[in-house]
């Protein structure tokens, strides 16, 4: 009979955030598979468990499936945790889920602390619905691209952001963005420096470049885009030019309602009246 695989969220600083429901898995584990066996130990010593540990981080994964698989089909209850914040999440564990699924064995999740969902709540902004980006490709037309959606993106954007590269990441974030855009830099959440700094993009990226020495694990939410104001005269026009190429009144404006985004309504209502 197949083990069961336990995606485990742990603190993302405060360590009385673990849940109990979390600290009852791990203390419970046959094994744990960690992306900091330093770390997770400070969690352990913190609830009071010694489990067996094997690493699990980015550059060994693909070495330790089988590993992971021989302790799965074997029953055991295997417990997968991060460095902080939930598993596969930005952080190393899709494979293993992967793996565990390949073997027939349960896979299960322990919610618990999150740094995206938190710096959201933190923010003020649209939190309906919203955009995470993870960490930004560093160089080349990757990093291009992911800066122009960014910049056209009418949601939310979560990004994680390295202490050594924020100044920068900012910096360029607010050339390609309309001026006024707002951000939240999130820094050390739950943890005895948090710091939630609150301005635009321009303002993030001299505030923060006049910064020494900054440390720490660092989110930003940046607000949706302001959506631009529908052209009411341009898709008048449209429908006027469908009008004349022999499409009904109802027809050419729902089409080009769909197109511009102008009121379906108001541009019918304009276009009856002026055939009237």
């Amino acid at each position: 009979m197949s083990g069961t695989l336990i995606l485990c969220a742990t603190p993302i600083g405060n360590l009385g955030d673990l849940s109990d429901r979390a600290a009852a898995a791990l203390r419970g584990a046959d094994v744990i598979f960690a992306e900091d066996t330093r770390r997770t130990g400070r969690l352990l010593n913190h609830i009071g468990a010694s489990v067996p540990m094997k690493s699990f981080f980015a550059h060994n994964e693909r070495s330790r499936l089988d590993v992971l698989a021989a302790h799965l089909e074997k029953g055991d209850s295997v417990v997968l945790v991060s460095d902080a914040g939930m598993p596969v999440v930005s952080d190393p564990g899709m494979s293993a889920v992967e793996t565990a699924l390949e073997v027939g064995a349960d896979v299960t999740a322990i919610p618990g602390p999150s740094a995206v969902v938190t710096a959201v709540a933190l923010s003020g902004f649209n939190g309906d619905r919203f955009v995470f980006e993870g960490f930004m490709p560093r160089r080349g037309r990757s990093r291009s691209a992911v800066l122009s959606a960014i910049a056209r993106e009418e949601r939310t954007t979560v990004l994680f952001c390295a202490p050594s590269r924020v100044v920068k990441d900012l910096a360029e974030l607010g050339e390609q963005s309309e001026p006024g855009r707002r951000v939240v830099v999130a820094r050390e959440l739950t943890k005895l420096h948090e710091e939630v700094w609150r301005g635009t993009l321009h303002e993030a990226a001299r505030h923060w470049g006049e910064r020494e020495n900054i440390r720490g694990e660092i989110t930003l939410v940046i607000e949706g885009s302001p959506q631009p104001e529908p052209d009411v005269a341009g898709a008048l026009e449209a429908a006027k030019r469908l009008i004349e190429e022999g499409l009904s009144a109802s027809d050419a404006v729902r089409r080009v309602a769909v197109r511009t985004g102008v009121s379906r309504r108001e541009l019918y209502d304009v276009v009856i009246k002026g055939r009237s």
